[in-house]
């Protein structure tokens, strides 16, 4: 071994035992944090405010994503230090809600699988799990239904949300596809692969089941049968790999929100959702928008769903820039109430930091 390699790993070890003292005395300080304020210390618009920092101060070598990703971890082992949050998600173990979750709150909580995305706000308001973690839209098949028309009918607040690129991988017990009967994933994924499968497995049947997960147990169970799911999928069963990144769209990305029975305060960089529906008026649906544009206020999405109390009428999912709490969205949410038929704020939370 030379002698500059030998140096260079003993300043490793120097650096290693440096950032272990540093870690346990940053334990210490949010083990106070805890005392002092009786209880779980989590909030969301803290760690997006101390994650954006940590990349602003970035100087490299390392990408502001990983440097991000180290400290989601640090902060996730710190939290569970005095009580592992518990979280919620749509189950199995392996699907892309579990990812979802693990890239939003780290390592440390106890995760908690359900069998449906009701289920997940059932835990939550029942108060068998701190915070949930509910799929809301996909990029390329757009808005998840069941999910807004609890957003709608629940208390629950909205305090967070996640972006997660979606990489689909044809997953098998078998080496090669020659010998499959039949094609399992949950009917988002088959939408979202639609014209690779169309190109390469035109006749394989396919079989739509409720997660991803769960086509790739069936498929780790049945050698005459493949799947459509996550690495993570991969992982947990045991399957080969014999096609990655199978989506037709490379940036395929899902949206999920944290969903709890508190919301978040402001951090900087916010957004704010919610709920209306206007009045059966002609220029009902510019009377709503037009304050948003008066007070400067910018919406990103605007997605009209039918409102369950009558045939042909609708009510309208909007995200807008900002929190509740800043002058212009007050402002712009108090001329909304007074024009609306109905309004509901699903909550304010910061813009997803990774």
């Amino acid at each position: 071994m030379s002698d500059e390699l030998l140096k260079l790993r003993n300043q490793i070890d120097r650096l290693d035992e440096e950032i272990l003292a540093r870690l346990s005395e940053r334990a210490r300080c949010a083990q106070r944090v805890g005392e002092i304020k009786h209880g779980n210390v989590y909030r969301p618009e803290r760690e997006a405010q101390v994650l954006r920092r940590l990349a602003d101060l970035n100087g490299g070598p390392l990408p502001s994503t990983a440097v991000q990703t180290i400290f989601r971890e640090i902060m996730s082992a710190c939290l569970g230090l005095e009580s592992p949050l518990k979280v919620a998600y749509l189950g199995p173990a392996g699907t892309f809600s579990e990812s979802a979750s693990r890239k939003h709150f780290g390592s440390a909580p106890n995760f908690l699988p359900t069998a449906s995305i009701d289920e997940v706000f059932r835990a939550v308001e029942a108060g068998n799990a701190d915070y949930g973690v509910v799929p809301v839209e996909n990029s390329t098949e757009g808005a998840i239904g069941g999910t807004l028309d609890l957003l709608l009918a629940n208390p629950l607040k909205v305090c967070g949300e996640v972006k997660l690129r979606i990489h689909q991988n044809l997953l098998s017990r078998a080496e090669g596809i020659g010998g499959a009967k039949r094609l399992y994933s949950h009917a988002q994924s088959l939408a979202q692969c639609h014209e690779w499968l169309n190109r390469n497995l035109a006749h394989l049947p396919r079989v739509p089941v409720a997660s991803n997960a769960e086509a790739a147990r069936l498929a780790s169970e049945d050698p005459e049968s493949c799947a459509i799911a996550g690495e993570a999928a991969a992982e947990l069963y045991g399957l080969n790999k014999l096609a990655t990144n199978i989506e037709d769209d490379p940036n395929n990305t899902t949206r999920f929100l944290v969903i709890a029975r508190h919301d978040a305060g402001p951090s900087g960089n916010d957004k704010t959702s919610l709920v209306c529906s206007a009045q059966n008026r002609p220029g009902a649906m510019h009377a709503l928008l037009e304050p948003l544009a008066r007070h400067g206020v910018d919406m990103s999405k605007l997605e009209s769903r039918p409102a369950r109390g009558g045939l042909w009428e609708y009510v309208f999912y909007v995200d807008i820039q900002g929190h509740q709490d800043d002058a212009p969205v007050a402002a712009a949410l108090a001329e909304l109430n007074a024009r609306a038929a109905f309004v509901k704020v699903l909550g304010s939370y910061p813009v997803a930091a990774i």
